[in-house]
């Protein structure tokens, strides 16, 4: 979970990457209709998320080792994914704000722009002490992130 362009996608790949780990990105689940709102600068309201992450939820109760990149910026995402499969594990993808603005605009061709990085950062809330998770400093390595991940979460 993260703010769009704190390495989601990379990181979940490369821990999907290990034996008998599927994983979906939740980016790939979005109905047209919010690509294209994204994609004008158009932040989602939670009516266009609800259908959203409920097929997030099924993904996740269909693989539950699975790894899901998932930006679940509030709690109430959260819960709706927790709904679904009891056992989520959150990983809050987190870091320097300008670190990850540079990582975004490093992404050419993705439909998220830059502009809605603030939104994001104003939306996220951060986990709570009774979610089960973990946050993961994303200035470090991406390597070194999944295999602590690897070594924690999936073993």
């Amino acid at each position: 979970m993260g703010v769009s362009g704190c390495g989601k996608s990379t990181v979940g790949a490369k821990l999907a990457a290990r034996p008998d780990v599927p994983f979906a990105d939740a980016d790939d689940l979005h109905p047209a209709s919010n690509i294209v709102k994204m994609a004008a600068g158009i932040a989602l309201t939670d009516a266009d998320r609800w259908p959203w992450l409920d097929l997030a939820g099924e993904w996740l109760a269909a693989n539950p080792r699975g790894v899901l990149s998932c930006s679940a910026l509030r709690r109430t995402y959260r819960d709706r994914l927790r709904a679904h499969c009891a056992s989520a594990f959150f990983v809050h993808l987190d870091g320097d704000r300008s670190l990850i603005a540079r990582r975004q605009a490093d992404r050419p061709g993705h439909f998220m722009p830059a502009s809605l990085l603030e939104s994001q950062f104003r939306d996220l809330e951060p986990l709570e002490s009774d979610e089960a998770g973990v946050v993961v400093d994303v200035g470090d390595d991406p390597d070194a992130i999944v295999d602590g991940l690897y070594q924690r979460l999936l073993r």
